[in-house]
């Protein structure tokens, strides 16, 4: 989709939903892109079609990837805190044309595949370290 189209979908969806913000339109796009490719280079195949699931975990490591420890702060601000808002996005999309679905896809596929705030929060937290000398 072309970035002026994919502008517009979100422009349209935004006029009936505000629960999210824009930017988190654009980076839930951005981790499909990176899921996509990821797969696509780690099975050594084709581009294909992306579960709830891979996707859920693509958004968390592509997040991670570009904010680093912003990532928790800015996701909340964007009023993504749980991995099902992901796939609200998703489906938000998928009505909007943007994004493509197959019959057994739906939004239950989303549903708290991981810990969201440990996941976004835990790589950056201090790793305990035994004292010996104490």
């Amino acid at each position: 989709m072309q970035p002026i189209q994919l502008e517009e979908a979100i422009a349209d969806i935004l006029k009936k939903e505000d629960r999210f913000e824009p930017g988190a339109y654009f980076l839930v796009r951005e981790a499909l892109d990176f899921t996509v490719e990821r797969i696509a280079k780690e099975n050594k195949s084709e581009k294909r079609h992306v579960a709830g699931a891979e996707l859920v975990k693509g958004f968390r490591d592509y997040a991670l990837q570009e904010y680093g420890p912003m990532a928790a702060t800015l996701l909340q601000d964007w009023g993504i805190t749980k991995c099902r808002h992901i796939g609200e996005i998703v489906f938000l999309f998928i009505e909007q044309g943007v994004f493509g679905k197959q019959d057994s896809d739906s939004l239950e596929d989303f549903s708290e595949i991981y810990n969201f705030e440990e996941a976004f929060t835990a790589p950056f937290k201090p790793k305990k370290t035994s004292n010996p000398a104490a």
